[in-house]
């Protein structure tokens, strides 16, 4: 019994070692299995050395190079009467396009209506202000004639009149006492004769009486003399001194008045001349409107019609045609004058490092398989498409000009095609597939093949053409490069070393620091005391306003029904180029200064991260990183 019972024992141990044993190997050999599928999975690239072409393909359409933009220059919406089919090559003088001109011809006849008034108005006023000037020089006249003569009468009676009186009275005094005289020798002699009885009584009475008349002439000649020195003269010259002062004045009212009157018809005489020009300028305006309503070709050429060039998402998707109505400064008829070409492509913004002016481009049409044109890029944008930005307002392209050399006869205004930038050609360059390459904490580095395993390596490198990235050092000719790198790794390794020695302020010590920085700010300004506060506060809310102002502008356009972005199309396809402009440039603005605000906002934000930066340490690429890990 106790050897059978220990058999049993050994056999059961058995069984177990046997079964742990199992077990071991089928899980070693999983392992095995799992990592030759891993291996089996991850992809290998082998760094290849040899001729690197560096270039960037963009799409683009065929522009002329150089042609005529024919507008129409009809004020308001006409209807077009007649328009050249397109395609049609005309010459210099050929009628291109016949706008409707029934209004303005209407217009025309009461123009000329009003100007024929104001013609006769302003002769009117030529002639009312020659009037006014005749009479005003004959009422000077006469004030002044009043005037010579008051000085005259004054003259004649101080220098004429009043000595030749004064003569007159000094003579009837002096003749007055001299017949006194001679009657008062005459009454003694009588009175003589009279007491010796020689003398009648009668007659000595009759010389008394003599006596008596001469004493009263001569009284009466005194009397006057004094009256005419003491009342008389004194009267006489202050009422005509009087009237030279009136006259004076008279003549002083009456040349104001006359100059006042002068003024008043040629201010009448400019108001008529000035209405007149400007009904005439109106006259003129309205016979160059109907002169504008048939456009002539300026040039030889072949017609393109403007709504032909564009996109259909920039016009209207109707072409021009008789009855349809244009507006102002509207774009109709382009008209190539010439056999040469361009190509018009839009560069993304990330791209727009790589090129600049010079460089060659190859251009293949979609029209003419096969066919390659050579060229170079003449110019590019200096801001981007405001019509993108439009449309996307996170999309940046720059409208970039190539150059055609030749055309062979076959390049067509609006055809589609592909031009290829040759940025940089090396002869003999090392290169991998640019997918295999990652940054990491702004490192560039790739997963080589060592064994059963891979490596990290950093390496140095060039340009890429978007599918080869140039190996400047770090790898050899003939390494296995991992095609899929752990992109995990290089994020954990950025994110760690980003939050490094970085420290996060608080809300306090953030609004504190700001303060601060705009009081320090207002105080260097000239003229300012110091005084912040009123001027700091509508700055804090305004990025957040500007920032949910964008938001809800992006929220209501994509929640517009299609009705409703078809009229925003169309709005803005009514635009004029200049208003198009301006548009794109407040939009740019407005950008500016709601990015301005968000990053002045962030900093006093409470739970916000510092700004991270860039794969290759530039900058601050605007984004935050991610959590640490707990």
């Amino acid at each position: 019994m106790k050897k059978t019972g220990v058999k049993k024992w050994i056999a059961l141990l058995l069984m177990v070692g046997a079964l742990a044993f199992g077990v071991k190997w089928y899980l070693g050999w999983r392992e095995q299995q799992v990592k030759a599928g891993e291996q089996a999975k991850q992809i290998f690239a082998k760094v290849e050395e040899g001729p690197l072409v560096i270039n960037l393909t963009e799409a683009g359409s065929i522009k002329p190079r150089e042609q005529i933009v024919i507008k129409s220059q009809v004020e308001g919406r006409v209807s077009i009467l007649y328009i050249v089919p397109e395609g049609q090559r005309v010459k210099k003088g050929d009628l291109l396009v016949e706008l409707d001109s029934s209004t303005q011809k209407d217009n025309l006849v009461n123009q000329e209506i009003t100007v024929q008034n104001a013609s006769a108005s302003h002769v009117q006023a030529q002639e009312n202000l020659e009037v006014v000037k005749n009479q005003a020089a004959a009422d000077v006249d006469k004030a002044e004639l009043d005037l010579l003569f008051a000085k005259e009468d004054l003259i004649k009676y101080e220098e004429g009149e009043y000595p030749k009186t004064l003569n007159e009275l000094e003579s009837r005094v002096t003749l007055a006492a001299e017949e006194l005289q001679r009657a008062q020798d005459k009454l003694k002699w009588s009175t003589t004769l009279f007491e010796e009885k020689y003398l009648s009584e009668t007659e000595f009475r009759s010389d008394t009486l003599a006596c008596k008349r001469y004493e009263l002439e001569l009284k009466t000649a005194q009397n006057n003399l004094a009256l005419s020195q003491n009342y008389t003269y004194k009267r006489q010259v202050a009422q005509l001194e009087s009237d030279v002062r009136q006259r004076t004045m008279a003549l002083e009212r009456i040349q104001r008045s006359s100059r006042a009157n002068v003024v008043q018809a040629e201010a009448q005489l400019l108001a008529r001349e000035l209405e007149l020009n400007r009904q005439r300028s109106r006259l003129t305006k309205i016979q160059e409107q109907i002169e504008k309503s048939l456009i002539y070709a300026p040039a030889d050429g072949l017609v393109i019609y403007a709504t032909s060039s564009r996109g259909p998402w920039r016009s209207n998707t109707q072409p021009l045609e008789e009855g349809q109505e244009v507006f102002e400064r509207q774009e109709l008829i382009y008209l190539p004058t010439a056999d040469t070409f361009d190509a018009e492509i839009k560069v993304h913004e990330t791209n727009l490092k790589k090129i600049f002016v010079g460089l060659p481009v190859r251009i293949r049409i979609d029209a003419l398989p096969g066919r390659v044109f050579l060229g170079k890029i003449a110019k590019i944008a200096p801001l981007p498409d405001a019509q993108s930005m439009f449309m996307n307002p996170d999309l940046k392209i720059y409208n970039t000009t190539v150059n055609i050399d030749g055309g062979d006869g076959v390049l067509k205004s609006g055809m589609n095609c592909e031009a290829e930038i040759i940025i940089e050609q090396y002869a003999k360059a090392m290169f991998v597939p640019v997918q295999c390459v990652v940054r990491a904490a702004g490192t560039p580095v790739v997963y080589i093949r060592q064994g059963d395993s891979v490596e990290r390596r950093d390496v140095e490198i060039g340009l890429d053409n978007n599918r080869m990235v140039r190996i400047l050092s770090g790898l050899a000719v003939g390494d296995e490069v991992l095609i899929t790198p752990p992109l995990h790794e290089a994020v954990s390794i950025r994110a760690s070393e980003e939050i490094v020695d970085m420290k996060i302020p608080t809300r306090e010590e953030a609004e504190s620091s700001e303060a601060a920085r705009q009081a320090a700010s207002h105080r260097r300004r000239p003229g300012n005391d110091g005084a912040v506060g009123a001027a700091a506060a509508p700055g804090e809310n305004a990025a957040p306003a500007e920032g949910a102002r964008r938001e809800g502008g992006r929220r209501r356009f994509e929640n517009m029904s299609a009705e409703e972005r078809e009229a925003m199309r169309k709005r803005f396809e009514s635009m004029t180029p200049e208003e198009r402009e301006a548009m794109g440039r407040r939009m740019r603005e407005q950008r500016g200064a709601g990015g301005a605000g968000r990053g002045d906002a962030a900093g006093g934000s409470e739970g916000r991260r510092p700004p991270r930066r860039s794969d290759d340490g530039s900058g601050d690429t605007g984004a935050a990183p991610p959590p640490a890990q707990p």
